[in-house]
């Protein structure tokens, strides 16, 4: 029996809690529909195809994102924010991995949502990375390396990849420890020297969810 009152929105939230459960590589419409009760053209009167709900997805996941690493945020600043940002993405990408996986690509070009939404998760970093005075070149330099160590960490952990027995918290805790001791001295050294890009008009150097429009070529 047809599932009464359908809309778009019951159909993004229904495909979010599938792709947490079995991945975003194993979404298709057709299991989509049957879990919906209905016949897979009807999903069509609500979304355009599968292209049009994973970005969907992303742009309601980006913007979660960024009200969980916001509140961590508030009231802390350097060090402590810092960590605690790290552990609500850590705690957030593990609990939804389909989600985590569809913010990983920046938006696509003239899509003034999704480049919305991916900076406003943003702009948690960057005010973050502002209290170790950093900004411009040197900001985008350090929220890449935050984006590396963080997705990197939390791939290895949601795919089994940390098999010695310690503690994957206290690894966790120390990586982040890690980051803010490199934040306190970063403009310290100097990289090989390469293009002004600023922060807010570069492609480059954001995490999981903070991607930027493509403005600029990300080196």
């Amino acid at each position: 029996m047809a599932r009464a009152g359908l809309s778009e929105l019951i159909v993004v939230e229904e495909a979010e809690r599938l792709i947490d459960q079995v991945g975003l590589s194993r979404l298709t419409l057709a299991e989509l529909a049957a879990r919906l009760g209905v016949r897979q053209p009807s999903l069509y009167k609500h979304i355009d195809g599968t292209d049009r709900l994973v970005r969907s997805i992303s742009v309601r996941a980006k913007n979660e994102l960024a009200y969980v690493l916001a509140r961590a945020a508030v009231g802390r600043e350097r060090a402590d924010a810092l960590s605690s940002i790290a552990d609500a993405y850590r705690a957030w990408a593990l609990e939804h991995p389909g989600r985590y996986a569809t913010i990983q690509s920046a938006p696509t070009l003239g899509d003034t949502e999704d480049e919305a939404a991916s900076l406003s998760v943003l702009q948690v970093v960057t005010d973050i990375l502002a209290g170790y005075k950093l900004a411009d070149d040197d900001a985008i330099d350090a929220a890449r390396a935050l984006r590396s160590a963080l997705h990197g960490f939390v791939t290895l952990e949601s795919s089994g990849g940390f098999g010695l027995p310690l503690d994957i918290d206290r690894s966790f805790q120390r990586l982040v420890n890690g980051l803010a001791t490199a934040f306190s001295s970063w403009t310290d050294a100097q990289p090989c020297e390469r293009g002004g890009n600023e922060l807010l008009r570069a492609s480059g150097g954001q995490l999981p969810g903070l991607t930027r429009p493509r403005v600029a070529t990300d080196g």
